[in-house]
């Protein structure tokens, strides 16, 4: 039996934003709420929150949350380090799991049948690796077999687990996101979001 962890990726600092973006407010929920809520209504357990920057600010909105969160005291390194994190938590929670999904949580759009369509299509596929495709862009959300758990653990690049995906081309299958061009990096983005 197949089982799929997730990780939510919540460190960041937010610095082109200038506030942070965990805490954004969109259709009455912060984006990290969001998140969380999202991936509650699948099938993939368990769900660790990788905090950094603002950890003590946004640890409170965390009290009735069924996810589980870990600090990433090298949050300022870059998304590679966040990814190590997690990964090592959901390793430590639940050695059997056999996946694991990655997710941001400033890309407003995703939803729970997305998330799912992603974990069966990685399941029925049988590649190591099912993406998410937008613009030209092949990323996240996206789900990762356990044979590149190690992989995981060893990232050390601010760009997070692009790198994986691109060295193992003939190893991804892709679900199209159109929606995922969409994420919350700048005042801009927020305005149009709003």
């Amino acid at each position: 039996m197949r089982r799929t962890g997730v990780v939510i990726l919540a460190a960041g600092a937010s610095r082109r934003l200038g506030t942070p973006k965990q805490q954004v407010r969109f259709q009455q929920q912060s984006l990290l709420q969001r998140i969380i809520h999202t991936t509650h209504q699948t099938t993939a357990r368990p769900v660790v929150v990788v905090l950094g920057a603002f950890a003590d600010t946004i640890l409170p909105d965390m009290q009735d949350s069924e996810a589980a969160v870990v600090i990433n005291p090298n949050w300022e390194s870059g998304m590679g380090s966040s990814i190590q994190t997690g990964t090592r938590e959901i390793i430590r929670i639940d050695n059997n799991v056999s996946d694991i999904l990655i997710l941001l949580c400033d890309q407003p759009f995703i939803t729970p049948a997305l998330l799912e369509e992603l974990i069966t299509t990685h399941h029925q596929q049988n590649k190591g690796i099912t993406a998410c495709t937008y613009s030209a862009v092949t990323g996240t959300p996206v789900v990762f077999n356990s044979k590149y758990f190690p992989a995981l653990l060893t990232l050390t690049a601010p760009q997070g687990a692009r790198k994986i995906i691109q060295q193992h081309p003939d190893d991804v299958t892709t679900v199209p996101f159109p929606d995922g061009i969409i994420d919350i990096d700048t005042p801009e983005d927020l305005e149009k979001l709003r």
